[in-house]
């Protein structure tokens, strides 16, 4: 293993030339992009659409070209599911990333080609190391395993050939052998369906392994790690992986968790955190320094960025910035145009940039209101829809609610808090409560993932309010009026606090 980590650390540092070389020529690099990319869309259904032979500038592109929600790529993706090709993009297109759904589906199917795989997945898992092999030169992380926590995939329905699952999952079946060979568990237990069983089986294979790094969602994390300690009886999970160096997060803030992994399950000064941006649509930043939690933009995965002010989103037709239109500390609806054919994609993530040279960006949130604490992705209409059957099966009418994620403790789960003001309240709040979770778990696929048998999520928390709870907190934060309102969801609790703290509960389950 001493051999296996001097090569592959010598490898990993080989690519470092690469990034400082996009990181001092951006713009000629995103330009490139944009060329490789119209030209190879060109003899598409899409491309012959919007006549990409004929498009050499952004302006054009801009014009020619509509922003598009998932809604309106769907009819296209559709298509491709049942086994048409070359619509959005020329390679054959046999794998999609599954994830949370929007409003004509219970889940949104995400295109993935070979060459989004090798030159945007696997480049950014490579990229990762590479900046922490760089950062920490005398680092025997490759003298252990890499342990991944990933998702499931399945066979897609009726007779086309194609696969989809969650985009961690894609992945790891997609790894070539060599990368394989340095991950932990096996790919039978890592893309295991059934969570309780592949946690159970997880803790047990990794718990005998050299674990060095994670790559994983926090809150599946902390899980595997407290069942480990739960077989082993260890106090921390250095005491079962000693030689552990760095843990890679995404899809979720981390910020929650931060104390509860640094002070109770890994409490060491030297244990690594490397953000990441990682999504079902591309990967698209790495921390890469020591210590904050900003990221670096990716600019050579095949992926051409462009920027929506959040004063132009709502707009018919919304200004996109390309990168060397932004300004610091402004937030941005991200657009992606993907070698996978996403064309001016809004993928609904808002960030902010925090350096200019090296383009360096946080993730501020959502273009909606949400809750995404453990990776559910619970928008507005999943809890509009939620609510108003809960109302329907019970008889109650609301007057207004917000909702808000109970974060995890060391040895709990972790939950939604509901605070509702009715008009007319349910005869059995716990019935209502009921059907508020059955119909969350019917509509989105992710709620549904983390509630299964309470192994992240546990049943919500819900309190019925007194009458005119939310127009004494408008009127207290002198926000009455039509055009002020109470946000339904939010990924943090301080209104809810806020909320609660002012009024004496009575009724709640």
């Amino acid at each position: 293993m001493e051999i296996l980590n001097s090569v592959l650390t010598w490898l990993m540092k080989k690519r470092m030339s690469q990034i400082e070389f996009f990181i001092e020529s951006p713009h000629q690099v995103q330009t490139d992009q944009f060329n490789k990319l119209i030209g190879t869309a060109q003899h598409t259904e899409w491309g012959r659409k919007y006549e990409y032979s004929s498009i050499y500038t952004h302006a054009t592109f801009a014009e020619r070209v509509p922003i598009s929600a998932y809604e309106d790529l769907f009819p296209y993706i559709d298509r491709l599911m049942k086994g048409e090709q070359n619509l959005l993009w020329p390679s054959e297109i046999k794998w999609f990333a599954k994830s949370s759904g929007t409003t004509n589906a219970r889940s949104k199917f995400i295109p993935v080609s070979s060459e989004a795989l090798e030159d945007c997945h696997f480049k950014g898992g490579k990229d990762l190391m590479s900046i922490f092999v760089n950062n920490n030169p005398d680092t025997k992380v490759f003298m252990g395993k890499g342990l991944s926590i990933g998702g499931s995939y399945q066979p897609g329905s009726g007779k086309q050939d194609y696969y989809c699952g969650d985009v961690s999952a894609v992945v790891m079946k997609n790894l070539p052998i060599w990368a394989q060979f340095i991950r932990t568990p096996s790919l039978d237990i890592a893309l295991m369906d059934k969570w309780e069983e592949k946690i159970e089986r997880m803790a047990r294979a990794t718990m005998e392994e050299n674990v060095t790094s994670i790559l994983g969602v926090p809150t599946w994390t902390i899980v595997l790690i407290q069942r480990i300690l739960e077989i082993t009886g260890k106090t921390t999970i250095l005491d079962v992986w000693p030689n552990l160096e760095v843990f890679a997060h995404g899809a979720v803030a981390f910020t929650p968790y931060r104390e509860l992994f640094t002070k109770t399950l890994i409490p060491s000064s030297s244990m690594q955190y490397m953000e990441i941006y990682n999504a079902s649509e591309g990967f698209f930043g790495i921390q890469d320094e020591k210590g904050i939690g900003d990221m670096l933009l990716m600019l050579d995965y095949g992926v051409f960025y462009e920027f929506v002010p959040m004063e132009e989103l709502d707009k018919e037709f919304p200004k996109a910035l390309t990168l060397d239109q932004v300004e610091l500390n402004k937030n941005y609806a991200l657009i992606i145009s993907t070698n996978a054919g996403l064309w001016r994609y809004k993928i609904g993530d808002t960030i902010k940039f925090t350096s200019l040279s090296p383009y360096r960006i946080r993730i501020t949130g959502r273009t909606k209101h949400f809750i995404n604490a453990f990776g559910e992705e619970v928008v507005i209409e999943n809890a509009e829809t939620a609510i108003t059957k809960a109302c329907e099966a019970t008889g109650a009418i609301i007057r207004n609610f917000t909702a808000a994620p109970i974060y995890m403790e060391a040895a709990g789960k972790g939950g939604h808090e509901w605070a509702v003001e009715f008009i007319t309240p349910p005869a059995n709040l716990r019935h209502f409560k009921e059907i508020l979770d059955r119909t969350l778990r019917e509509i989105n696929s992710d709620y549904d993932a983390k509630r299964y048998k309470d192994l992240a999520l546990q049943m919500p928390v819900v309190h019925a309010l007194p009458e005119g709870t939310f127009h004494n907190w408008l009127k207290k934060h002198n926000k009455l009026g039509g055009q002020h309102k109470v946000p339904r969801l939010s990924n943090s609790r301080d209104l809810l606090e806020d909320i609660l703290s002012s009024i004496s509960l009575e009724n709640h389950l």
